[in-house]
Parts: structure tokens; C-alpha cells; sequence
């Protein structure tokens, strides 16, 4: 047995894939109501973006798990908080908040430079730990129970809360694609320190996402298309075989109507988010006819 033989050997013994699964095996993991997917539309910034998307939704016959606003908690009022809380309860989907903005409206230059861009938007200073904390304590309040979470040390010191009932106990916690993890043992590390949700980078490859499946139980939320400022690459004829092996799956959808991560989607936008998940929804139908998807109002 060579070194790199060796290597993936000890892998394995401590729970994890030995190399990427080229082999592409059928994940026979799901939610607890027995699905294999779910849709979740990000981008959705405000509660009347918010509703115009739901009732598109509604009349493709279609329906979401998952809301997703990115521009941060701090950039809404309480009202509009409450008002997305309502549209979610009415709906039957989970809202989830950005914790933020953080990184990028920093004092620090240094992530709008070139290497700087790196740190994504992670966390400068126990300071912004606080402010990020007092962002889900004031949207929990106000009844919201799902947050993104850019910063690994931020996703530990909320699960810690949340184990203490310092936060409420059914919040969730998804992990950004912006923390820029697309491996099975970071996905390992952030289910330990209490990710709900993880968002690999999002040209994950399949033999990737797949091996990923391997070392976690948790939901993998995958991008089935990207905004321009991210790729901008449009992944439809794959969802079968991501849905197939990385179960269960939140499918991404609606990204490339907008060119960037916090787009200010208007209300047409959305509408033209819902039509890309109906035609996620297609190919799923044609190739895949009996992948299970989640029923409505099946929450976290």
C-alpha cells in the first residue's frame, strides 16, 4: 500500500469519503418527511418582492421550502421583518434571514482588494461577533428562525447560544456558499459546530457534492444556477443527478436573473425566479420522475 493508499484509508476510518465519489452513488438520505428536494429562491430582499415571488409560485402550481433575503438582517425594518414573518406563516415556507451586511461594510479595505476578497464575508473582531448575535436575537423577536451565517466562529458561538436557550431552540442556521467550503471534511466540521444547512461553493461537481453526501446528514443546499458576478452558469440538465446523489437537497433556484449575490430584486424578478424553478421542475419531471419532493409546508 503507497502512501496516498494510506491516506485515504485513514479517512475512511474516521467517518469520511477516501477520495471524491466518481462512482456517483445514490444517497438514500432524506428529510424527515421522507423527500429527497426542496426549492429555496434566494435574493429576495424585502416582503413585497417577497409576495409577488409566493403568488408567481402559485400560479406555476409549484411551492417553496425555503425564502432566502442576502442583503442582511440590518437592512430592513422591524415591520418588514414581521411582514416577511407573516408571508412565511401564510405560505408555509421557512424564511431565512442574512445576518449583516458584515465584511464588506467594514472599516477594513482590505476585502474589497483583490487577495482580500478571500476572507468572503467572515468576521473582523469579536465586535462584529456581538453585532452579529444582536442581528439574530433582534430577528427572533420578530419571529424569524432561519439565518445565514458567513463566519464558521459566528456558526459556533449561535449553536452555543442556542444550546443554552439563549436563542430560541428551533432557530436553524444555514452556512453561505460565501464561506467558500467545498469539502467533505469542512462539511464535517460545520455540522459539528451546528450547521443546519451548508451551501458548498457552487461549482461544486457532482463526484464532489457526492462525496460531501458521504460525511454529513444534514441538508446540502446546492446551486442549480448563479448570478453573473458568480459564474453566472446555468446547471438545470444536472438536478436530476444532484438531487439523486446529495439527498436531501435544497435546490437553489432563480440566481441567474440577478448579477449579483445581494441583487435588489424587483417584483418582476421574482417572478422570473418562479419561472426558473419551473423549469428546474421540468427537468426533475422528465429525467427523474420519481425523485420525492418534499410536501408543502414540511418545515425544518
Amino acid at each position: 500500500m503507497n502512501s496516498m493508499e494510506k491516506t485515504r484509508e485513514f479517512l475512511k476510518s474516521i467517518g469520511l469519503p477516501g477520495g471524491d465519489a466518481y462512482d456517483l452513488p445514490t444517497s438514500e438520505k432524506r428529510f424527515k418527511d421522507g423527500g429527497q428536494y426542496r426549492f429555496e429562491v434566494p435574493g429576495i430582499q424585502g416582503p413585497k418582492v417577497m409576495q409577488a415571488l409566493l403568488e408567481a409560485m402559485d400560479g406555476y402550481g409549484l411551492y417553496l421550502h425555503r425564502v432566502t433575503q442576502t442583503q442582511g438582517i440590518m437592512r430592513l425594518t422591524d415591520q418588514e421583518i414581521a411582514k416577511m414573518v407573516e408571508l412565511a406563516h401564510k405560505w408555509e415556507t421557512d424564511l431565512i434571514l442574512a445576518i449583516g451586511p458584515r465584511a464588506t461594510t467594514d472599516t477594513s479595505a482590505s476585502v474589497h482588494t483583490e487577495e482580500g476578497v478571500r476572507m468572503g464575508y467572515r468576521l473582523r473582531g469579536q465586535e462584529q461577533v456581538v453585532r452579529a448575535i444582536e442581528d439574530v436575537k433582534r430577528a427572533a423577536r420578530l419571529g424569524c428562525r432561519g439565518f445565514l451565517v458567513y463566519d464558521e466562529g459566528c456558526l459556533w458561538a449561535l449553536n452555543e447560544m442556542r444550546k443554552a436557550g439563549e436563542i430560541p431552540e428551533d432557530c436553524h442556521f444555514k452556512v453561505s456558499a460565501h464561506a467558500g467550503h467545498g469539502n467533505p471534511c469542512s462539511a464535517k466540521v460545520l455540522e459539528s459546530i451546528g450547521a443546519d444547512s451548508i451551501n458548498p461553493v457552487r461549482d461544486i461537481q457532482l463526484q464532489m457534492l457526492a462525496a460531501m453526501r458521504q460525511a454529513v446528514d444534514c441538508p446540502i443546499d446546492i446551486h442549480t444556477e448563479n448570478p453573473k458576478s458568480t459564474g453566472g452558469f446555468i446547471r438545470h440538465y444536472e438536478v436530476p443527478e444532484m438531487i439523486r446523489i446529495a439527498a436531501p437537497i435544497y435546490l437553489k433556484t432563480g440566481g441567474s436573473v440577478a448579477a449579483t449575490h445581494s441583487w435588489d430584486s424587483t417584483e418582476d424578478d421574482a417572478r422570473k425566479r418562479a419561472k426558473q424553478c419551473s423549469l428546474v421542475k421540468r427537468m426533475i419531471d422528465e429525467y427523474y420522475p420519481e425523485a420525492v419532493w418534499s410536501p408543502k409546508g414540511s418545515l425544518v
